[in-house]
């Protein structure tokens, strides 16, 4: 049961339990499915009125794994979080820097500080580059994620300060592009 209606009195039991019954009763005779509609007819129904009923937390998705049963984290948490905000700040000061030099430049921040935990546990414990004869894994980065990438980039010294200090400025200062492709950036 949610949350919210537990802390709420039930000031008629009677009645409650009627619509209780009514529902198993539709499960009973008719089906979940039919059951399943009525009750997304009833929450659309409660919306139109503004009647402000929670939403519910559940969903059809059931995991597989047991929390128990989840292998250990292979990283050091503590650590690639803090590199995490090493990278979002080293983004962050690219993209900055750049519209101070020149109007209009912008940066799509937000695209990566969203994503970058789902980035950063990618790079550092699935995408496998071409190694011991493999063929590496492609990967397409979506362009507002660049500034994200490019300081990752930076930390581990692919990129030097002056590339990065010409974010979107890659004819005039040699810098990074703001949408990275292969035959703009060799």
């Amino acid at each position: 049961m949610d949350d919210h209606n537990d802390n709420l009195p039930d000031l008629d039991p009677d009645e409650t339990q009627e619509w209780i019954d009514s529902l198993d009763g539709v499960i009973d005779v008719e089906g979940p499915q039919r059951a399943r509609y009525l009750m997304a007819k009833l929450l659309e129904r409660s919306q139109e009125r503004d009647i402000g009923v929670a939403t519910t937390t559940k969903t059809p998705y059931i995991n597989t794994i047991p929390p128990e049963a989840e292998p250990a984290y292979p990283g050091d948490e503590k650590l690639e979080r803090r590199i995490r905000r090493y990278i979002r700040w080293n983004a962050a000061a690219m993209v900055i820097k750049a519209n101070y030099e020149a109007d209009g430049i912008g940066g799509h921040l937000s695209t990566y500080a969203s994503s970058s935990l789902l980035y950063e546990i990618g790079f550092n414990h699935f995408f496998r580059g071409k190694a011991d004869g493999r063929s590496g894994d492609a990967l397409y980065i979506q362009g507002h994620a660049s500034p994200g990438i490019y300081a990752r980039s930076y930390v581990e010294r692919r990129f030097d300060e002056p590339q990065l200090d010409g974010f979107r400025r890659e004819v005039s200062k040699d810098g990074v592009s703001s949408y990275p492709h292969p035959r703009l950036m060799p």
